[in-house]
């Protein structure tokens, strides 16, 4: 995989001088936010209780993952299901054409899966002669704009505004350009229904695996999930190992935090908990179910000092509340999954040595981790992954000396105190009498996109001084 470290600059910088972009995601900023903070205040229990329940429960499985996943496969083979495993994005690819394959299958119909993005599958599946259909309209966007990335994981779409959407159905429709949403989304579904019903598969992702039933829950707002899984014959889960829960009461509970976390909504529109194949008395489902269970460098994350990421339930809270986030937007991060939670999967899940940026890309504020229904201390993970990027020498020289330096400085307080002063009116020298300072000499690349605050005042340690003598 191509190295972040400039690929990241590069994007954050264009994102940053692209007006429309920035209109976007302050739009996307201000619905997210504002709803989960009324769906939190809103909810009628403690929700920091309920924040706990959520990270035991994800705990409990990751101490016994093995165990939950052979109960799964028991339980998913027992109502008919075929259980697959794979390791890498490869072997996904591989199982899911051969599928394909064994069932003369020409056309899929796809709901949302990061994994898939994971995978590329959609590449594989064209390179097979098979037709991927993306059915979650904000994919269906960026599949018909040119297989564009998503750019959130929630909104795939939201770096687009209505105006951009409006264009591109007229020019790949066919019809006339339409401007208001009820109208582009009835086209949609118009066009999307001939492929619901010709595509002999359908592939969906799964928010939770349920153990003791052998079962996947999806969770959208969009019908598109339950016409994928119901409608073709053949229907193909593609998850992570790590999206299991014990038992329905747990997916019931998690089912508290997803929604309020990721959209601000008491419930999701379609709740689905799909088990088996087509009984003989049932009105509809699949003849063919095959469970896809991924590792992809998950399990090599169970028992190490990045557990807690895998407690992670794919809400997209961090993101919404990250400012760089909000200032970048998605695509700047590389991969398929952006924000906070991004900047640890990529560096965990494809080497810290191809995301040098990405653990940087924060101001360590902590909004990600306040907010996080399952308390994944993301902040926490960011800088250790930092510390495993300056250990293995990967970060430039220069930082590494002047980290040293400070550290060295840090455990002297005399010598700290020092430098402090001599720190400050260098600075002060640089700003000339200004509030600003357009070019710091020692470290220009502070200045290269912005101005630096120039110091007001004392230190923080001339301040705490001069407030214990006026104590004493």
């Amino acid at each position: 995989m191509r190295s972040q470290a400039m690929f990241f600059q590069r994007r954050a910088g264009e994102a940053l001088a692209d007006a429309r972009l920035r209109r976007n995601l302050d739009g996307l900023r201000d619905k997210f936010v504002g709803m989960r903070a009324r769906a939190v205040a809103n909810y009628e229990k403690d929700f920091e209780e309920l924040r706990d329940a959520g990270a035991a429960i994800r705990d409990r499985v990751l101490k016994d993952l093995d165990v939950w996943l052979e109960l799964f496969e028991e339980k998913a083979t027992a109502r008919g299901a075929t259980v697959l495993w794979a390791r890498d994005g490869r072997e996904i690819c591989g199982h899911v054409v051969a599928i394909a394959r064994r069932h003369g299958v020409k056309k899929v119909a796809k709901s949302k899966s990061m994994l898939s993005e994971e995978a590329q599958l959609n590449v594989a599946l064209a390179a097979a002669g098979i037709e991927p259909v993306e059915t979650d309209l904000g994919e269906y966007i960026l599949q018909i704009s040119g297989n564009e990335p998503p750019s959130h994981i929630l909104a795939p779409a939201a770096h687009k505004n209505l105006d951009e959407v409006a264009d591109l159905f007229a020019d790949k429709h066919g019809k006339p350009r339409k401007t208001e949403i009820p109208a582009l989304t009835r086209e949609a579904r118009e066009v999307l229904r001939e492929h619901f019903l010709t595509a002999g598969m359908g592939i969906s992702g799964g928010n939770f695996l349920i153990a003791e039933t052998g079962s996947v829950a999806l969770v959208t707002n969009e019908g598109n999930g339950r016409m994928v899984t119901t409608l073709p014959k053949v229907h193909v889960v593609v998850t992570g190992i790590e999206k299991i829960v014990p038992t329905l009461e747990d997916f019931a509970t998690l089912m508290r935090l997803l929604p309020r976390s990721a959209t601000g909504q008491d419930i999701s529109n379609y709740v689905s908990v799909c088990t088996g194949t087509r009984g003989a008395d049932d009105a509809d489902g699949p003849e063919h179910t095959y469970f896809v269970l991924v590792d992809n460098g998950r399990a090599g994350l169970v028992g190490s000092e990045f557990q807690e990421m895998l407690r992670c339930i794919r809400c997209g809270a961090c993101m919404n509340h990250c400012p760089v986030y909000q200032t970048v937007g998605g695509h700047a991060y590389g991969w398929v999954y952006p924000g906070p939670m991004g900047s640890v999967l990529t560096s965990l899940y494809t080497g810290i040595e191809n995301a040098l940026d990405l653990p940087h890309a924060a101001t360590l504020c902590n909004q990600c981790g306040v907010v996080c229904p399952v308390r994944i201390p993301l902040a926490e993970l960011q800088r250790k992954l930092r510390e495993k990027q300056s250990e293995r020498g990967l970060r430039p020289w220069p930082e590494r000396a002047a980290l040293a330096a400070w550290a060295w400085l840090a455990q002297r307080p005399a010598l700290y105190a020092l430098a402090t002063k001599l720190g400050v009116r260098y600075l002060n020298r640089l700003a000339g009498g200004a509030d600003r300072i357009r070019a710091l000499g020692l470290a220009p690349g502070w200045t290269a996109g912005r101005d630096f605050p120039a110091p007001q005042g004392r230190t923080f340690k001339e301040l705490y001084k001069t407030r214990q003598e006026r104590k004493a």
